[in-house]
């Protein structure tokens, strides 16, 4: 009877009714964790609103207009805001600041995301090597870099879901002391996270590890852990913030670069001298404020400002490579933090192929940084090291190679001996010019964020807002029509192959149902519509008018390395598409025949550029110089022989 008495005593109950309590809502909590996907609804089967922006050259017009203003802060067309760079920073500056209900211009010197915001490793994370140093260098800057990463994470997955997913990254294990070390930094990368986690880390033992990565070398394997963390198409990204800046008002135009800061009296910028790259015309731009969001060159808009400016930039190489897809799975990357030199280099499955690289090289800054052969052979020799040695690894396998600038900055207004800022940093100069540098692509929103709330402080723009900052919430073009089950509706009312469906459901949100009434019929009995411009990757000939008539692309490049991403993927299979995509574009923009062969070449360059090795080159690209002639002439590339 006394053990009954125990068993059922008012405090036993009341510790198995709180370990019930508490067990359940670690359950609920467990079942509800992980990203939260749009709902779909029967609205999703048909297309949304039809959008389409103003042309470039409205957008011009309204920059000119600007100019004509004789005074500053004469009412008519001044802008609040002029930002110049129109990469992930620049274009995330304008999204805040119009959709604040700023009257906001920017202009890029080149094409939306040509420089590092097209040529990140992929990846939406908080940065589990920021906290390995902020744990054992006991660095607080770290930790509050990994916080605010953590959080925009879940942020950034939310705004564009259709251009972002969660994926699981693996970090294998060959001696027994690193599991509870991993395990342990892992554990504690989801406890930062906090509710905004995506799925739980977890501990894999080496016959399941080898099961889900069978090219993993298993020689010594003890084991791996497991965490989560996102993965985006960068520059697609880059375009969507664009085209949703366009959509709540600003105004925005590529190939137009900068030649002077204009300023008053009293040494206060009152706008910009602009240059059209395509024609060489030039004009003002009067603004009440100018940021300068140009990254890894920051400097020449500093130097623009103040002849005397000191450098801020030191800037680190990324260098990536592409591989075919059966160097990993499909739905599980990995990251090896011990490299030869110390470098970390990931390794992860990217619309349909394998990327492999790192991020962490001194560099000086250059317009068109290229990956070396030496970086491109590094990579590989540390692919070979964690693979498997059945595999071999070849430069034949190298399907392309980039490399892009991270801006690391160094505060000016900081001692000399002061370190790198590891997150970004605003610095407004005596002029008024606000420059906003440094940052990752994860965090481009709360940057964008502290860059327009100092803006506004800075440039008396108070009375001008409508609201505060909004982004949070705001959702970008494309995602709001947009579900996982989308591409089905697409498949069943225009005959697209399947795979196509989803790589335009994926890239394009509920905008893929404008790229498809711009697809031509096949002429087949199966597909209908959906001509491919390779034949082993899913990219139709739809997607470049979409890209020239809806996304301002100018030049082939930019459909081949930005609006598509090709080049990125195989820059063989790019130089094969190139005729195509020259004779669609010479038909949107009525190019010229020389203009035609002009396109041909800087894209041939560009090409090569991108990891193409000279053995390759041995063919000559047919050029069309019109869909509506026949005749086709030959621009003569360079030759030799095999694969890359």
């Amino acid at each position: 009877m006394a053990i009954l008495r125990r068993i059922f005593s008012r405090r036993t109950l009341a510790y198995a009714t709180g370990g019930t309590v508490l067990s359940a809502g670690a359950c609920y909590w467990y079942l509800n964790s992980g990203p939260a996907y749009p709902l779909s609804t029967k609205e999703q089967r048909r297309p949304p609103p039809p959008w389409t922006p103003p042309s470039r050259a409205e957008m011009l017009k309204q920059l000119k207009a600007s100019g004509a203003i004789k005074t500053h802060g004469e009412p008519g067309e001044e802008f609040d805001l002029l930002i110049v760079g129109g990469g992930a920073t620049g274009a995330g500056v304008a999204v805040d600041a119009a959709s604040r209900g700023l009257k906001v211009a920017l202009v890029e010197r080149d094409d939306f995301s040509a420089g590092t915001s097209s040529k990140s490793t992929k990846l939406v994370h908080g940065g589990v090597r920021y906290l390995q140093k902020a744990v054992f260098e006991l660095d607080y800057d770290q930790y509050k870099l990994v916080r605010e990463a953590l959080h925009e994470r879940k942020i950034f997955l939310q705004t564009a879901p259709y251009l972002s997913n969660m994926l699981p990254i693996m970090l294998p294990i060959y001696k027994y002391w690193q599991i509870p070390y991993y395990y342990a930094g892992c554990k504690m990368y989801d406890v930062l996270a906090g509710k905004e986690n995506m799925e739980t880390s977890y501990l894999m033992s080496k016959g399941k590890a080898l099961e889900t990565f069978p090219m993993l070398k298993s020689e010594g394997l003890v084991g791996a852990v497991v965490y989560y963390d996102g993965q985006h198409n960068d520059s697609r990204m880059n375009i969507a913030l664009i085209m949703s800046a366009v959509k709540q008002g600003a105004i925005v135009a590529n190939y137009c670069e900068v030649t002077k800061l204009n300023k008053d009296e009293s040494g206060k910028l009152t706008g910009a001298r602009v240059k059209d790259a395509l024609t060489g015309e030039e004009w003002d731009v009067k603004a009440k404020g100018v940021i300068n969001a140009t990254g890894p060159f920051s400097d020449t808009l500093l130097s623009l400002d103040d002849p005397n400016h000191q450098p801020i930039v030191q800037p680190s190489s990324g260098v990536h490579i592409t591989l075919p897809n059966y160097y990993s799975p499909r739905k599980m990357g990995l990251l090896d933090p011990a490299t030869s030199d110390g470098r970390v280099i990931f390794f992860l499955p990217w619309q349909g192929n394998t990327i492999a690289g790192t991020t962490d090289t001194p560099a000086s800054v250059e317009r068109d940084p290229v990956a070396s052969e030496e970086d491109i052979r590094w990579v590989l020799e540390e692919v070979r090291s964690y693979l498997s040695p059945d595999i071999k690894v070849r430069r034949g396998d190298v399907l392309s190679a980039w490399s892009g600038l991270r801006p690391l900055v160094r505060d000016p207004r900081a001692a000399s001996t002061a370190g790198l800022v590891r997150n970004h940093m605003i610095y407004v100069s005596d002029s008024g010019l606000l420059t906003i540098a440094g940052g990752k692509w994860t965090t481009y929103r709360a940057m964008a964020q502290e860059t327009v709330d100092e803006a506004v402080k800075v440039f008396g723009l108070e009375g001008r807002v409508k609201s505060g900052c909004v982004t949070e919430n705001l959702r970008l073009v494309g995602s709001d029509g947009w579900s996982r089950n989308m591409f089905i509706g697409l498949i069943q009312t225009y005959g697209l192959e399947s795979e196509v469906a989803r790589h335009l459901s994926d890239n394009y949100g509920d905008r893929a149902w404008t790229v498809c009434s711009l697809a031509e019929p096949t002429g087949e009995s199966w597909p209908l519509y959906g001509k491919r411009l390779a034949p082993q990757y899913p990219i139709i000939d739809a997607e470049v008018r979409y890209a020239v008539r809806h996304e301002y692309a100018l030049s082939a490049i930019d459909v081949l390395a930005r609006r598509t991403r090709l080049s990125f993927l195989n820059a063989h299979a790019a130089l094969d598409a190139l005729p195509r995509v020259v004779d669609i574009m010479a038909d949107e923009l009525n190019w010229s025949k020389a203009e035609r062969k002009r396109q041909t070449k800087d894209a041939v360059q560009f090409l090569q550029s991108m990891g193409l090795s000279p053995a390759y080159m041995a063919h000559e690209v047919a050029f069309a110089p019109s869909p509506k002639k026949q005749k086709r002439t030959k621009i003569p590339v360079e030759k030799s022989g095999g694969g890359v």
